[in-house]
């Protein structure tokens, strides 16, 4: 669906506003990629009152936390306590990220409402990160993928460093297709492409869009975009036109990978509504508190947001009563 309508002398573009739109999935995760990458580690009562916050600003599908060794990833330490002290009573999905078979054990147990498995595109990340290979991590998905659908468990699987890899360099549109091809059967409800040191540009967007669509038809594509080199929302756009239908954002703007160098910011939440909100999208998301939940955030872990929404601030301008 074009976002813009192209018409008059020298095909200008007109400034007709899209039809409206509330087919899309904002993702919340900064819970997890926000924090799980910054110096100062939140408490459980923290994390849990910025999970809250998010809820009340109106997010739906909020990442709450990573099952992972506390060891390789203190920030995520203590998942079972965050999951545990959740308001369960607001519409809100909790889902968790995992790396293995004992990460789903413990997600199951914490009754997360969606599980996220990542597997990176390149045997290079997935040693660093998981300590096996791109292959080995197949495996697993098909084992993950059969409890899940045991348990009624929704499962998104995503591809990571799917546009380019801090240790092998460049990331071919094919070699992502050979990881694709390695979860058709699978029973999944969305299929993730993730930009985890933020390289990607918008051509990238379609050609591994259209990959995932030619295995994954009746699949939903997800996006996780990182702002590194200042192209996030520009490859948020492509995706949209490309019909990707869920993108994982992060209050503020906050997040990064500690398993590889110089992967920082995510998207920010606030931004990402505002040009989706620009574009007809219906998200159901509260500027103000968004912003509110973003300041919050940066007071915590005693740094400035990345976001630009938070000082720039709405336009329109809210009237004054």
């Amino acid at each position: 669906m074009d976002l813009y309508t192209i018409s008059g002398k020298n095909s200008r573009m007109t400034s007709t506003m899209p039809m409206p739109r509330n087919d899309i999935d904002l993702i919340e995760v900064s819970p997890r990629d926000g924090l799980q990458n910054e110096k100062i580690p939140l408490t459980v009562a923290q994390r849990i009152n910025l999970i809250t916050q998010l809820g009340n600003a109106g997010a739906k599908r909020i990442e709450a936390v990573a099952f992972v060794h506390p060891t390789r990833v203190p920030q995520m330490a203590n998942a079972e306590e965050v999951m545990a002290g959740l308001p369960r009573d607001n519409g809100v999905s909790y889902s968790g990220l995992i790396l293995n078979r004992k990460g789903l054990d413990r997600a199951l147990e914490s009754k997360v409402d969606e599980v996220h498995l990542v597997i990176p595109g390149t045997d290079e990340m997935s040693l660093a990160n998981q300590n096996v290979t791109v292959a080995e991590m197949l495996v697993l998905a098909k084992e993950v993928s059969d409890v899940c659908q045991l348990e009624s468990i929704p499962l998104t699987m995503t591809v990571a460093v799917a546009f380019g890899c801090p240790f092998a360099g460049e990331v071919s549109t094919e070699q992502v297709a050979r990881v694709l091809d390695g979860m058709v059967g699978l029973h999944l409800a969305e299929v993730g492409l993730a930009d985890t040191i933020g390289v990607g540009v918008p051509w990238q967007v379609r050609a591994l869009t259209a990959a995932v669509k030619e295995r994954f038809p009746e699949v939903a594509t997800r996006l996780h975009l990182h702002n590194t080199r200042n192209n996030g929302y520009a490859n948020a756009l492509a995706g949209l036109e490309a019909g990707v239908v869920g993108f994982d954002s992060s209050v503020g703007g906050f997040g990064g990978c500690p398993f590889a160098p110089n992967a920082t910011g995510n998207i920010a939440t606030e931004d990402l509504n505002y040009m989706l909100q620009r574009s007809g999208v219906v998200t159901g998301l509260n500027h103000d508190a968004l912003v509110s939940t973003a300041s919050w955030l940066a007071k915590a872990l005693e740094k400035d947001a990345p976001g630009l929404l938070g000082r720039a601030g709405q336009f329109p301008a809210p009237k004054s009563d």
